[in-house]
């Protein structure tokens, strides 16, 4: 089970990573380019969600493109989910509650690389390789 906090650290463990308020949550930035942010659901959210609205933390991340949100929604729909706020965007919610440290560090450096630019990219892994 990961927290509000874990995800915080593990962003700003990334390289050029700045970490701003904005309309009252939390975000993670790479250069500029939002890549993580808390996610309090909204009154729409919920309505969409119904029952399966969850009730704990909630962090919105950033995907390559359709595909990969569809794969993960499809994969662990008890961790990733959407609200009709994202469609046709590339991002997905995650339930901090049912993701474990591996994993969601795992989803935010893949975020993180979508949206650093180029040389950074190759600089984190080429040290990763190392």
């Amino acid at each position: 089970m990961a927290t509000l906090e874990d995800a915080r650290r593990i962003a700003l463990a990334l390289p050029a990573t700045s970490e701003k308020v904005s309309w009252g949550s939390l975000h993670w930035r790479v250069r500029d380019r939002g890549f993580a942010w808390e996610r309090p659901l909204r009154r729409a959210d919920l309505a969409a969600l119904g029952d399966a609205a969850p009730t704990g933390e909630v962090l919105g991340v950033r995907v390559a493109d359709e595909g990969e949100k569809e794969a993960l929604l499809a994969a662990e729909p008890d961790v990733f989910f959407t609200v009709p706020h994202f469609d046709g965007w590339p991002a997905v919610l995650v339930r901090l509650e049912a993701i474990g440290l591996d994993e969601l560090t795992e989803v935010i450096t893949d975020a993180w690389l979508d949206r650093a630019p180029a040389r950074l990219r190759e600089e984190l892994l080429r040290s990763r390789q190392a």
